[in-house]
């Protein structure tokens, strides 16, 4: 009952009319694309082949390139992998797995593709090819194969390098053949949150639990690339992609890809061009949008300008098919009368408030107003090996330095504190106080550094003002006895008078 209210309220925020479709300004256009998964025809299709930064959308050829060696038999779901060195040194986002410590293939691949961590990407990358560099070849030998033309990876999460790209279609042609290469693995794109040991972590895919039919697909983020999602649906045994680059706030690029997936359900014919035959675009080098997305005022007004261009149809307008608004109130999916009946507004004042996944300004800027998520029971995910299994773990090709090598000691302490038995893999809570307790030593290291920074400061001045007194000091006295020397001479001269 809940899931069809949530349905109904939905679809309200659907705009079937499309005036929620991406907008951009006349600087600085922003790729966006909407293809039918089954035929690959385009159905609405603005840059779509323009370079730009992936982001964490990388994470879906690197969950394809795994499936790929399952299901050539290189590896299974269940091979554990190691956690490298060079894996727990990843930024964030990242689970702080400690060096040593051992996940699924299959784990490692739902936490990627709802988390996003950054770590685990490295992890799977290392336990499949060997090292980051040698996996990165390979998913660049599959994008050749898969026809991904604008696209070059570096690394196996989209941490931010210029030389890794892509482009909307190159996002599209991925996605689809995630779909139709590997269907029976089509519940991991769609994911709603897993729980790792204490916690929960929720897909950062605004659509799935609040757009009907959303099953996938994954969201993206840097500064130099905006906020990009590869989102799919399905209804009635028909299944649209569409894939958003460059939104200024998560909340926006949610709005956006639901608008495309509207246009995309409600199309009745195609264009006869297909993924493959879009013209190559002009730009050769994607756009670096950090100073937008990362500047505050900049951002703040690309997200004013998104909310003045979609305000919302009154009664007895009309769309841009030409229908008016009052056509559309027996619509179920249908946004229009909504809008026009909704004595609420779509809009709302968020006073400091954050929109979508904490991604949005804080700021008193009106904001566009998401419904509620439905209730999703989180998939539980495991770290260490799989039970009953016996084989080795799949890790880096060579061994680390051995400075890179964890503690067993400390390991075995720590594991133990946190609930773990001693010479077995850190549970998330264990591998968290790990995490906890380096940034701690950070921290303190930084702060015994601006101590000592301040106290040299405080000797130099101290220096500096001393120095500064005793040739204060020094002017006085010449002043001084140039003074008596007049007063010398002048009353020498009144007695010779």
């Amino acid at each position: 009952m809940f899931f069809r209210v949530l349905q109904s309220a939905a679809a309200t925020v659907i705009a079937s009319s499309f005036w929620l479709l991406p907008v951009a300004s006349p600087a600085q256009a922003s790729p966006a694309l909407v293809v039918e998964l089954s035929s690959g025809r385009v159905i609405h299709a603005e840059e779509a082949t323009r370079p730009w930064y992936p982001a964490s959308l990388t994470k879906l050829m690197t969950a394809y390139v795994a499936l790929d060696a399952v299901r050539r038999g290189k590896i299974t779901l269940r091979t554990p992998m190691r956690v490298s060195r060079r894996a727990y040194r990843m930024a964030p986002s990242k689970m702080g797995f400690k060096p040593g410590s051992e996940i699924t293939l299959e784990s490692a691949l739902k936490i990627i593709l709802v988390k996003s961590a950054n770590d685990v990407s490295v992890t799977i990358a290392e336990g499949i090819a060997g090292s980051v560099e040698a996996f990165a070849a390979q998913m660049n030998a599959t994008a050749r194969s898969l026809g991904m033309y604008e696209s070059y990876f570096v690394n196996p999460n989209g941490l931010h390098n210029p030389g890794h790209v892509s482009s909307a279609r190159d996002m599209a042609i991925l996605a689809r053949a995630l779909f139709l290469h590997f269907p029976e693995q089509h519940e991991l794109y769609g994911i709603g949150a897993i729980r790792v040991g204490r916690r929960v972590m929720r897909n950062h895919n605004g659509l799935i639990g609040r757009y009907p039919g959303a099953n996938g697909m994954k969201t993206g983020y840097v500064c130099a690339s905006g906020f990009n999602v590869v989102a799919s649906a399905t209804r009635y045994g028909k299944t649209i992609i569409a894939v958003v680059m460059g939104s200024p706030s998560a909340t926006v690029r949610t709005f956006q890809a639901m608008a495309l997936l509207d246009k995309g359900f409600a199309s009745s014919g195609y264009s006869s061009s297909q993924l493959e035959g879009l013209s190559r675009s002009a730009y050769q080098a994607p756009p670096n949008m950090r100073g937008e997305i990362c500047n505050r005022t900049r951002r703040r007004e690309l997200i004013r300008q998104y909310i003045s261009s979609v305000t919302p149809p009154t009664s007895g307008s009309t769309l841009s098919g030409g229908a008016p608004v009052s056509s559309y109130s027996g619509d179920s999916n249908s946004a229009a009368a909504f809008f026009a009946a909704d004595k609420r507004g779509n809009f709302r004042s968020a006073a400091d408030g954050e929109g979508e996944d904490g991604d949005d300004t804080r700021s008193s800027l009106p904001q566009l107003r998401l419904p509620p998520r439905a209730a999703m029971a989180p998939i539980p995910v495991y770290v260490g090996r799989a039970p009953g299994w016996t084989g080795t773990a799949a890790g880096p090709a060579s061994a680390e330095p051995e400075d890179a090598k964890p503690d067993t000691e400390k390991s075995e302490s720590t594991a133990t504190r946190s609930g773990a038995e001693p010479g077995k893999p850190l549970s998330l809570r264990g591998a968290q106080a790990q995490s906890r307790k380096a940034a701690r030593s950070s921290k303190a290291a930084r702060s015994k550094k601006t101590a000592a920074r301040s106290k040299a400061a405080r000797k130099a001045k101290a220096r500096g003002t001393k120095a500064r007194a005793t040739r204060k000091a020094a002017r006085s006295k010449s002043l001084r006895r140039g003074k008596a020397a007049s007063r010398s001479s002048s009353r020498k001269r009144s007695g010779r008078r």
